[in-house]
């Protein structure tokens, strides 16, 4: 009887009987122990059966695994500065804070055009610096299971591009740079409902564009494929409210498109887009926090 494993095709798991290695994921195991099977989506491994070395079973997951650093995982849920993951969840509050209150027509109309455009630049600002300690997180995770070897800078500069939470992470770090450069040319020229500002609106196009695919690739990360149902988890609820966010600001986008009249195609869409985007953002990185001392379902 040959043995079966599990291979990762088109993003859900297959069985296989044959002695082709299967694919599998970046965690580096100990000697003695081995892999039985692998769920992931398209060519990315985000779950494996392990075997121990005394036969018993481990199952890994890659968001539980780049989440739960042990050395991170001490001090209060709410207050741990000491915490990548901390200051991820908190930064991406403030910057999705920022953006629900810009997007709000009664902050506008009672602060002025300046200080609304100032506000959403300042929420971008966070957003960006959320972004590139998330890709940070992503690119200096230990390989490691005991995952005690500390962070190192270098690893910023290191492609892996067989990882999807290091892909899902670079391209909304790039997604944020995008919104950077929308705000600063709203705060800067003073934005207005004119037709010469399309260089100011495709920015904010490719930047819906990279949180969309970011919020998607992390999404079937926690997933293991394309779609699982499981309101039970707590990381499922993150990258769900993620995914509803960036399609909430995509259609903002699409919405605040400038027509050759010089008209938005509709304020209202673009407000309410931004609204519900910051909104679902800001309960996910709220949730973040939890998450970082919350006990992995596969913890032994």
């Amino acid at each position: 009887m040959q043995p079966w494993v599990l291979s990762v095709s088109h993003g859900r798991a297959t069985t296989r009987t044959d002695h082709e290695s299967p694919a599998h994921g970046y965690a580096e195991l100990p000697e003695g122990w081995s892999r039985r099977a692998a769920r992931g989506f398209g060519p990315f491994v985000t779950c494996e059966e392990l075997i121990r070395a005394d036969g018993t079973t481990l199952v890994w997951e890659s968001r539980r695994h780049r989440k739960h650093i042990p050395a991170e995982r001490t001090g209060s849920t709410w207050w741990a500065p000491h915490a990548i993951a901390w200051w991820i969840g908190v930064l991406f509050a403030i910057g999705s804070t920022c953006f629900a209150l810009g997007s709000l027509p009664s902050y506008a109309d009672g602060v002025g055009t300046n200080p609304d455009n100032l506000t959403y630049f300042i929420g971008s600002i966070f957003f960006t610096t959320a972004a590139f300690l998330q890709y940070f997180e992503a690119a200096s995770t230990n390989p490691l299971l005991d995952r005690t070897q500390p962070r190192r800078f270098r690893q910023l500069f290191a492609v892996q591009h067989t990882r999807i939470d290091w892909w899902a992470s670079l391209v909304q770090f790039i997604g944020t740079l995008w919104f950077n450069r929308t705000t600063f040319s709203a705060l800067v020229v003073g934005l207005g409902a004119s037709g010469t500002h399309h260089p100011v609106w495709r920015p904010d196009a490719f930047g819906s564009i990279c949180f969309l695919v970011s919020s998607w690739l992390a999404w079937a990360e926690e997933c293991h494929g394309p779609f699982e149902w499981r309101p039970g988890d707590l990381s499922w609820w993150i990258t769900f409210l993620n995914l509803v966010g960036s399609v909430a600001f995509g259609v903002s986008a699409v919405a605040s498109y400038v027509e050759p009249n010089g008209q938005l195609v509709s304020l209202a869409l673009t407000n309410l887009g931004t609204f519900v985007g910051a909104i679902c953002f800001l309960v996910g990185g709220i949730l973040l926090l939890p998450e970082r001392t919350r006990p992995a379902a596969t913890e032994s």
